[in-house]
């Protein structure tokens, strides 16, 4: 049994599949660096969409992210806690945000994930505003889609300025 931010986690949380996906398919259980497991997780299952029509890629953006209000804040509420570390939705959500509508390339994938981590732990604004002011599932997913969202915008400017 893990123990996570004094809360163990348990046999019957893994098993619940709102709990899974909230794990990030386990990736949350890691010991060290979650959130990090959790957006490699991010990475495996986005980069292969990126070849899907953009429209395509939005969509399933937009899925990961309004179920990840309700996977996140349903786990939260369920293990009574606010935003447990185990709990890394957000980040294979904000990582899928963070590769949006670069080329499928292993350079673009690496330097998506590099930047994402920076500004899911920097947190400069809007990021950590979104962190420290928003609570439940929206709170937790929030930060991590603003950070996606700065990583996205500084490879697009990597990619196509520079």
């Amino acid at each position: 049994m893990r123990v996570f931010m004094g809360r163990p986690i348990t046999r019957e949380d893994i098993r619940h599949p709102f709990h899974w996906l909230a794990l990030g398919f386990g990736a949350g259980l890691a010991k060290k660096a979650p959130g990090t497991w959790g957006s490699v997780v991010g990475a495996i299952l986005f980069a292969p969409a990126m070849l899907l029509p953009l429209w395509c890629y939005a969509l399933l953006l937009l899925v990961a992210a309004v179920a990840g209000i309700y996977i996140c804040d349903k786990t939260a509420r369920d293990w009574g806690v606010g935003d447990h570390g185990a709990i890394v939705w957000d980040e294979v959500a904000g990582m899928g945000i963070a590769l949006f509508a670069l080329p499928l390339t292993i350079g673009s994938v690496v330097m998506a994930f590099a930047a994402f981590r920076l500004f899911d732990i920097w947190k400069p604004w809007p990021v950590g505003a979104l962190d420290r002011s928003l609570r439940g599932g929206f709170g937790i997913m929030m930060d991590d889609l603003a950070a996606g969202v700065l990583a996205a915008l500084l490879c697009h400017f990597v990619f196509w300025v520079l």
